[in-house]
């Protein structure tokens, strides 16, 4: 019984941002508990990438470029997607930007509009896009990724910017699961630690010594997995979290405890 919740067989999956890092593994995730997954990236060459690395596995997949930032392009590949597989089931809201150590005095209008036009607007497009068919249909579940950003404020590093952004996506998440929980639609969110992606490499790879503030302020003492993301979003697209809906799942490390 309690296995079965976790399964997807059958099940039509949308990940963004998925041709690499959380994106690419929750993609996996998804696939390997029998989702047809649809692999979404802005850059085509990443999209082939990880389709062609998913149908290597024996994993149902496919691919379609979507810049998210363009609604009128979400609203597009959401209607051909559903037009041609009949129902969404899962939306995974991954891609997502993070241009740190940046001081608020200096951050330019250019550098915030990016993290919310990425983080915050994409993220938004897409769920109202994909969540219209949800919606008709009466069921599905979005998964959207916050971070641990939008709870505290990161040390040593500045970045007002990307803690605003990851901020609201908590309050979004919130505030759609409340529009839509009695239309049959769960909106859940995960708020990551720092995970060992292309996108934290400016502070694990580059700046030791910003890396080694990040395991002091962490009680389990290490970064995170884009794998141990992906098992978290898994469980909140599968009936497994049937009952949940406008949460926000810390995935810290225990970051958040002190």
């Amino acid at each position: 019984m309690y296995l079965d919740k976790l399964k997807l067989d059958g099940r039509i999956a949308v990940v963004t941002g998925a041709g690499q890092g959380i994106g690419a593994c929750c993609a996996r995730a998804l696939a390997e508990a029998g989702a047809h997954v649809i692999v979404v990236d802005m850059l085509a060459d990443r999209v082939d990438e990880s389709v062609a690395a998913l149908k290597a596995q024996g994993l149902s997949a496919e691919g379609s470029v979507l810049d998210v930032t363009d609604s009128g392009q979400v609203d597009a590949v959401a209607n051909e997607i559903a037009s041609r597989h009949g129902s969404i089931d899962i939306l995974v809201n991954n891609a997502g930007v993070a241009k740190s150590d940046v001081p608020a005095e200096e951050t330019s209008d250019e550098h915030w509009r990016l993290h919310m036009d990425v983080n915050l607007d994409g993220l938004f497009w897409c769920c109202r896009a994909f969540g219209r068919a949800m919606l008709e249909r009466g069921s599905g579940s979005i998964v959207n990724i916050g971070s641990m950003s939008g709870v505290i404020v990161n040390k040593p590093q500045p970045q007002a910017f990307y803690n605003a952004s990851k901020a609201a996506v908590h309050q979004l998440t919130k505030s759609l699961a409340a529009e839509w929980g009695r239309r049959g639609v769960r909106v859940n969110a995960v708020a990551p630690t720092y995970i060992e992606t292309p996108l934290t490499a400016f502070g694990m790879t580059e700046n030791p010594e910003m890396h080694a503030t990040w395991l002091e302020m962490t009680p389990m003492g290490r970064v995170g997995q884009p794998d141990e993301i992906a098992s978290v979003v898994h469980f909140l697209a599968s009936d497994a979290a049937s009952l949940m809906t406008g949460s926000i799942v810390m995935a810290d490390g225990g970051y958040s405890c002190w």
